[in-house]
């Protein structure tokens, strides 16, 4: 191949991989590579913080199932980045990250900006490299975004010294062959996986987001109701099981073990698909399960398999493959099947069908501001409506009024950063421009990355947005509350840290001044209106939801 300098044949093979969108934040380590592709058809999304860069590329990755490209400048950029890009590792979501550095020639000087930066990346990615010489650059980026979306799916990073990008290469350009992980148990692992869960009378499913990244969501159903098992959520952040089927259980906390150990401890066969177990920041240090419980665990990640807590089977495999062969070993054995509603366990084609949920009357709709707006939300919005929600302490409203019922029109935060809901929702959009998208967030949330309102306007990203503003970190009031209980602590007033009271933020006030039309919202009268208005809205549009 003609020789070229690596710059130039780094955008050839964003071209190749269909890479159309480069989210990012500058620097001058980065500028001579920035400055080539200004010739290529890779669009630059400038980000006014790495935070927001890396969450719209993680929204964006999610909605396409594809790798989103992410520019972080050097170890500075990189470690403003960090919290996201750990959320993105524990969700799963291919980001392909590149750092520049001044160059391979000044690594003895340890000059202003010298760090590690594949140390730096380890804790909080998949696989890190620098490039050291022009023959690697392409096959090092190939590489990469084979990792990225290889399951467990994850975010990867490749460094890129300047020099380096600089210098000639004659290495061709090829799409990067991603291997096919469509892998199906032998018979007779999934003949002992049915003997093992029909053993048990008392039986239980445990799911993730792995159903929604196989596709699995019509299978799971059928397995579900052939066993007569509730379905319950665990890394459960998209849509995987319809909630309002009549098996469906509810979704695992996130905090504290004992909450996931009330439902499970009486179950004697137990499914596990598409998911670690278990999800919480203080899990159980003993075993959660019945004695004798029989367990089945199917997934994609090998690693989580019998990580924590012994399985009887264990199946590396795909799960939409391996429940639609359990599903067919059940009805051989003339398993019974529990009589579901209509639709319940299809998996609907994006955009089809109306939302089939009976809505609440007005009248039972608890006069909140938060519950008449979501309430004349589900009214008001098309069927195919796509939701962010990282406002996790008002997700109530949310499943109550609108159920995700359509794969790939419901993303949740995950992982346990903040900031991810409004730049989550632009990526989103970007990704399905054709959608009505919402997400939803917290006032501290926001904060993270209020910034990325800046970008929704310069680049026209019609996404809406809706900050539940109490005035604090709600969740950290509920924590602390469990935590006294826990202790045997008397109820007390919080943490001052807890409050955002004072000063007030204006966010109507923040959201004009980086050019999106807002409106603040304090009265439960005012829903409907205040609904019609940001629908109605062409451009970006927010929502200051004052809530209790």
């Amino acid at each position: 191949m003609p020789g070229r300098p690596g710059k130039i044949a780094f955008f050839e093979q964003l071209a190749a991989d269909g890479i159309g969108y480069m989210f990012g934040n500058p620097g001058t380590v980065e500028q001579g590579f920035l400055d080539a592709g200004a010739a290529f058809d890779t669009e630059y999304v400038l980000a006014l913080h790495e935070g927001v860069a890396v969450g719209m590329a993680d929204g964006y990755a999610r909605a396409t199932q594809r790798p989103a490209l992410v520019q972080l400048h050097t170890g500075v950029g990189l470690g403003n980045g960090v919290g996201l890009l750990y959320q993105a590792l524990r969700g799963g979501s291919p980001l392909v990250v590149v750092a520049g550095e001044a160059g391979i020639r000044y690594d003895a000087m340890d000059g202003q900006m010298a760090v590690d930066l594949v140390e730096m990346a380890r804790p909080v990615t998949k696989f890190a490299a620098r490039v050291v010489h022009p023959s690697s650059l392409l096959r090092t980026l190939r590489k990469a975004v084979k990792i990225a979306m290889t399951p467990p799916r994850g975010p990867v990073l490749v460094v890129l010294p300047a020099d380096v990008m600089d210098e000639i290469t004659t290495e061709p350009v090829v799409p990067t062959s991603v291997p096919s992980t469509r892998v199906l148990p032998e018979p007779g692992l999934v003949t002992e996986a049915a003997t093992r869960l029909l053993a048990g009378h008392n039986r239980l499913i445990l799911m993730g987001d792995g159903i929604a990244a196989s596709g699995a969501q019509r299978e799971l159903a059928e397995v579900a109701e052939r066993l007569n098992a509730p379905v319950w959520g665990v890394n459960h952040s998209e849509f995987n099981f319809d909630p309002t089927h009549p098996l469906w259980g509810g979704q695992l906390g996130h905090m504290f073990g004992a909450d996931s150990a009330r439902v499970v401890e009486e179950a004697d066969s137990v499914l596990i698909v598409g998911t670690y177990v278990f999800p919480e920041v203080f899990p159980r240090l003993d075993s959660p399960f019945k004695p004798g419980a029989r367990i089945v665990h199917i997934d994609l990640d090998a690693y989580e398999i019998a990580k924590n807590f012994p399985v009887d089977v264990g199946l590396v495999a795909d799960p939409r493959l391996t429940l639609a062969a359990l599903a067919g070993e059940l009805d051989r054995r003339g398993a019974g099947t529990v009589p579901a509603r209509a639709g319940a366990s299809e998996n609907f084609p994006e955009g089809a069908r109306p939302r089939p949920v009976t809505p609440l009357r007005e009248e039972d709709v608890p006069h909140t501001v938060l519950d008449r707006f979501v309430y004349h939300l589900a009214r008001q919005a098309p069927a195919d409506l796509v939701l962010f929600d990282e406002a996790l302490t008002a997700s109530g409203p949310l499943a109550r009024h609108l159920p995700p019922r359509l794969p790939g029109h419901f993303f949740q935060t995950r992982g346990g950063s903040l900031g991810v809901g409004i730049p989550g929702a632009m990526g989103v959009k970007l990704a399905r421009p054709d959608l009505p998208v919402v997400g939803f967030t917290g006032d501290g949330g926001s904060m993270y990355t209020i910034q990325a309102l800046w970008t929704a306007a310069r680049y026209g990203i019609a996404a809406k947005f809706v900050i539940c503003n109490n005035r604090r970190y709600r969740l950290l009031d509920l924590n602390i509350e469990q935590y006294w209980r826990e202790q045997g602590i008397g109820t007390h007033p919080h943490p001052a840290s807890f409050d955002l009271s004072f000063p007030d933020i204006s966010f109507s006030g923040l959201a004009g001044s980086l050019g999106v039309a807002a409106h603040r919202v304090e009265k439960a009268e005012e829903a409907e209106d205040a609904v019609a208005r940001m629908l109605a809205h062409e451009g970006p549009y927010l929502i200051d939801l004052v809530i209790d």
